[in-house]
C-alpha cells in the first residue's frame, strides 16, 4: 500500500484529504509536527509527499529542499500561492509538481497516482500484472501465459519484437497512459474522473464517452496478444480496475 504524507496547517482540509486518499486505497499520514517535517516524511517510508508552502513554524521551500537531499520520493505542492516566483522556486528545489487551491479533488488524486506511477516506473521502465507487461519506454504491451494464442493469431496488429514474450502489440499514446495508471495499483478502482484527468490534465468539458471509447480500444488491444477478456475490468457507475 503506497503511503502518502501530507504537510497540511489546515487541519481541516488535511483530514478530507487524508479521507480522499483513504477512500482511494492509500495510507494517508498527516504530519504534526512541520519543523521536523522532513524527517517526518522520511520516517514514514513516503511514496509521495502532499506538501502546503506555508506552514506555522517552518518554511515549506525549505522542507521540500531537505527532502530531496535525502530522498527522491515525489513532492506535490499543494498551496494557494500562485505567485509565479513560488512555483518556479519550488519546482526548482525538486518538487515534482504545483497544485494551487482549490483543487478539484479528483484531479488532485489522479496527480498522486501519476507521481506515484512515475516512481513505480523509474527503474526499467516496465510494470506488469497477470501476465501482461506493459513497456513504458517502448509503447508496447506483452502477454505471456501458457495457452495463450500465436502471435497475430487474432489481429494484424500483434508483433513479436521479444522472443520472451509470445506476443505483443503496440500501443497509442491513451491507451498506454490507461494502463500504465491501472498497472500502477492493481487492484484498486480508478474513477473516471481520476483516468480522465490523467489522460487530458482536466475533469471538465470533456466527453465521458471519449472514455468508454479509450477503454474500449485498450481491451481490444489487449485481446488481440492473448490477454484475458477481463484483465481490465468495471465497476459501473465508478471506473475501472485490474
Amino acid at each position: 500500500m503506497s503511503v502518502v504524507y501530507i504537510v497540511e496547517d489546515d487541519e481541516a482540509l488535511a483530514r478530507e484529504l487524508q479521507r480522499l486518499l483513504k477512500l482511494q486505497g492509500y495510507e494517508a499520514l498527516v504530519c504534526d509536527n512541520f519543523p521536523h517535517a522532513a524527517q517526518g516524511a522520511l520516517a514514514a517510508g513516503a511514496d509521495c509527499v502532499l506538501l502546503d508552502l506555508s506552514l506555522p513554524g517552518a518554511d515549506g521551500h525549505a522542507i521540500c529542499r531537505s527532502i530531496r537531499e535525502q530522498s527522491s520520493v515525489p513532492i506535490i505542492v499543494v498551496t494557494s500561492s500562485e505567485s509565479e516566483f513560488d512555483e518556479v522556486l519550488a519546482l526548482g528545489l525538486g518538487a515534482n509538481d504545483y497544485v494551487t487551491k482549490p483543487y478539484r479533488p479528483a484531479a488532485l488524486l489522479a496527480r498522486v497516482a501519476v507521481q506515484l506511477r512515475a516512481g513505480a516506473t523509474g527503474a526499467g521502465d516496465t510494470l506488469g500484472y497477470g501476465g501482461v507487461t506493459l513497456d513504458v519506454a517502448r509503447g508496447t504491451v506483452s502477454f505471456a501465459a501458457k495457452g495463450a494464442p500465436a502471435c497475430g493469431a487474432t489481429s494484424p496488429q500483434a508483433i513479436s519484437p521479444d522472443p520472451a514474450h509470445p506476443c505483443s502489440a503496440e500501443l497509442t499514446r491513451n491507451e498506454q497512459r490507461i494502463l500504465q495508471l491501472l498497472m500502477s495499483d492493481p487492484g484498486r478502482i480508478f474513477t473516471r474522473q481520476e483516468i480522465m484527468c490523467d489522460l487530458w490534465e482536466s475533469d471538465a468539458f470533456i466527453d465521458d464517452n471519449t472514455l468508454t471509447v479509450n477503454v474500449t480500444r485498450l481491451r481490444r488491444t489487449l485481446s488481440s496478444i492473448g490477454a484475458p477478456e477481463d484483465f481490465i475490468k468495471t465497476r459501473r457507475g465508478v471506473g475501472y480496475y485490474l
